[in-house]
């Protein structure tokens, strides 16, 4: 017999796997000799009283052999069947090749950026001299943004497919279990890469091609139907099948598709700045302590509000991250957050963003369909030039942005290329700057302690998701215009996140089989 029940736990004997039992056994009311195992299935914190706790599901197994959590996929050998071309290798287009191996298909994929070895180079470049490379930084490159900005696992996109089934994945190529029971599960970006690179060697061992500074700079369309693609203004690659997965910061491609007249559309999106506290403050805050259990992981928040009916919230929480510099061109600044496996910084960041849409950006109308990505680069450009032309952060106390002054002095922060005082206000549109002030002292309400002046805000933080959405089938995923074109992922418009991208990537894998069967 298998009976699954809920545990509370006591942080400081979590980790004992004989309390765990003898708990079991008391509330099921049998005896500990009864017992066989006890598996973990779900694993979270209530925080809510003074005392946190840990809230544990978990089977309980009488008389039963131990069954995995995860799922081992296998795959086959897929050299010399038909083939389908991904372009970009990030989640959605590393979940979308395995999948297609998984069902018989070849991927043939290309990449802009280097593998995640040869990518650390240009992110020491950018870190400490403030040199871009536009197509090898923290949003290009294998694995895409999430490889050295986070891995945070957590979705609400469970109705899109199987979110287990990604984890499992994951753990399969090396990342530790606990993403599969844990609530709110990550990797950790000095993980992920060995992860990525354990993908990688999955798929070129099944017969799976990948390129690497192979940028995409033109399609191959013949009557409507996708052909092929060219690679460096060079070659063709020819395939009856595309999937584009190539991220929302791929403007290149945005411009490209625009001016070949395949469906784009705008959609809307957010932008602020990246907040930054110290840990220590959001762990009193949140574990009403001012010592942290060390059986307690560094406290994340999650705040938001409605302000002049615009959506104010928080996004892309880092407990215990860093700051990191995500601009992919020169003569732009873009910050992002991450945190290594442990997430034992000193500092707590978070984006601070509000929505916008159409009505935010209508003097950049004479842009069009492209209006919203014009809107978006502006943001970047001005913060650029506030920061002295180079990554280097304007930065404001959060009370001093409040109060409409300068800031005399700024805490100490950490993002590596360092920070300059500057007032926000003249840095972000209106309805930004406006949302972000009167969220501020919403959230100062919401959460005692948070609206300090131990905390700053940097500018800024616009890649939250796709200002385009490329159009598609909601029944194939094919384009609505270009057969055998499958729009995937963030960049398309599809998905927020690295399990959303990834689900998306297996979902056009499907389609694209599905769709070469025919």
């Amino acid at each position: 017999m298998i009976k699954e029940i809920e545990l509370v736990i006591p942080p400081e004997l979590i980790y004992d796997p004989g309390y765990l039992e003898n708990t079991a056994a008391q509330k099921l009311h049998i005896a500990h000799e009864d017992i066989s195992a006890v598996q973990t299935i779900r694993r979270s914190i209530d925080a809510r009283s003074k005392n946190p706790v840990y809230r544990v599901r978990v089977n309980v197994y009488m008389n039963e052999k131990l069954t995995r959590l995860s799922q081992q996929i296998e795959f086959q050998h897929v050299k010399g069947n038909k083939s389908a071309i991904i372009i970009g290798f990030g989640p959605a287009g590393m979940f979308a090749a395995l999948r297609l191996i998984e069902l018989g298909i070849k991927p043939i994929i290309f990449e802009r950026g280097k593998d995640v070895q040869s990518r650390r180079k240009d992110l020491r470049a950018i870190q400490q001299h403030g040199e871009v490379n536009p197509n090898s930084n923290y949003c290009f490159g294998e694995g895409g943004a999430g490889t050295y900005s986070d891995g945070k696992l957590y979705t609400r996109a469970t109705k899109r497919g199987d979110v287990n089934r990604i984890l499992s994945l994951f753990v399969q190529h090396g990342a530790q279990e606990e993403i599969l029971i844990d609530a709110h599960p990550h990797i950790g970006s000095n993980k992920l890469p060995k992860v990525v690179s354990n993908i990688r060697e999955t798929i070129i061992n099944c017969g799976g091609e990948i390129h690497f500074e192979s940028m995409v700079t033109d399609f191959i369309i013949e009557n409507n139907q996708i052909k092929g693609v060219i690679i460096n203004n060079q070659y063709e690659a020819t395939c009856d099948a595309v999937i584009l997965a190539t991220g929302h910061s791929a403007r290149d491609i945005f411009y490209l598709l625009h001016k070949k007249g395949i469906g784009i559309e705008s959609k809307p999106f957010a932008m602020g700045v990246r907040i930054e506290h110290p840990q220590s403050l959001i762990d009193e805050i949140q574990y009403h302590s001012a010592k942290r259990n060390p059986n307690l992981p560094a406290s994340a928040y999650n705040l938001t509000c409605q302000v002049d009916e615009k959506g104010v919230y928080s996004f892309c929480m880092c407990p215990g991250g860093i700051i990191i510099p995500a601009s992919t061109a020169p003569g732009e600044l873009v910050l992002n957050g991450m945190s290594v496996s442990r997430r034992d910084s000193l500092f707590a960041n978070s984006g601070l963003v509000v929505s916008i849409d159409e009505n935010d950006w209508s003097e950049f109308k004479r842009h069009g369909v492209l209006a919203g990505l014009e809107y978006q680069k502006s943001v970047e450009k001005i913060a650029f030039e506030y920061g002295g032309k180079t990554q280097c952060a304007p930065a404001q106390r959060i009370t001093d942005f409040v109060e409409g002054k300068i800031s005399a002095t700024l805490p100490k922060t950490s993002y590596i290329p360092g920070t300059v005082s500057a007032s926000l206000h003249e840095i972000l549109p209106v309805v930004i700057s406006d949302g972000l002030k009167k969220g501020l002292v919403e959230f100062g309400k919401k959460m005692k302690g948070y609206f300090t002046e131990e905390a700053q805000i940097l500018a800024a933080e616009t890649r939250t998701s796709s200002p385009i959405r490329i159009k598609r089938n909601p029944d194939s995923l094919m384009h609505v215009d270009i057969k055998g074109f499958f729009p995937c992922g963030e960049g398309a418009g599809y998905a927020g996140g690295i399990v959303s991208a990834a689900i998306d990537g297996e979902n056009c894998a499907e389609a694209v089989v599905k769709y070469l069967s025919k």
